[in-house]
């Protein structure tokens, strides 16, 4: 059983220009006290092909957890563009949010997001070089990918191995994203 439960994520600012800040309202509930704090990460996935254009936008440790119901907005710069393949600057990537206790990852949530040029004549005749200044970012808000790992909240040394569930949503009892 998971002593850290995410109730909710909102995306806000979406859709937005491609290079405003990545925001998330998260909303989680803390079932008994925990000994450190939560990591927090935010990765953006610069390209399908490889993992090397991943960029960790972002990570920060929350904490000490009260038990309950505990909101925090999490937010990040944009990618760093020049460290993107420029062939993966249009269309569909993903940003994750992962959760970490003592460095242990427990669940990760997977948005996909769509980078296409606010102008329709844009889009149907994209130029050549990216224009990034009028690119808009739209995170697919209502379908996150959940992926939840089994860890040793009590005795992070130990090693078992890990149980991966997947949904497409929150536990029944949690609240769907929104």
């Amino acid at each position: 059983m998971s002593l850290v439960n995410i109730l909710n994520i909102q995306v806000l600012d979406n859709p937005t220009n491609f290079k405003n800040p990545f925001q998330f309202e998260i909303t989680f509930e803390c079932n008994a006290p925990l000994k450190d704090d939560l990591e927090w990460r935010m990765i953006y996935v610069g390209s399908a092909e490889s993992s090397e254009y991943d960029q960790v936008l972002d990570s920060i440790m929350v904490g000490p957890i009260p038990v309950g119901v505990n909101k925090f907005i999490f937010s990040a710069d944009a990618p760093k563009i020049e460290l993107l393949p420029k062939k993966d600057l249009l269309e569909v990537t993903v940003v994750l949010l992962s959760c970490l206790y003592n460095d242990k990852e427990f669940v990760r949530v997977g948005y996909y997001v769509n980078n296409e040029y606010i102008d329709g004549e844009l889009r149907e005749n994209p130029p050549e070089q990216v224009i990034v200044d009028k690119l808009q970012r739209n995170i697919l808000a209502d379908k996150p990918k959940v992926t939840r790992y089994t860890i040793d909240w009590i005795n992070p040394e130990n090693t078992f191995p890990m149980k991966i569930e997947q949904s497409d949503s929150m536990d029944q009892q949690d609240t769907m994203m929104v």
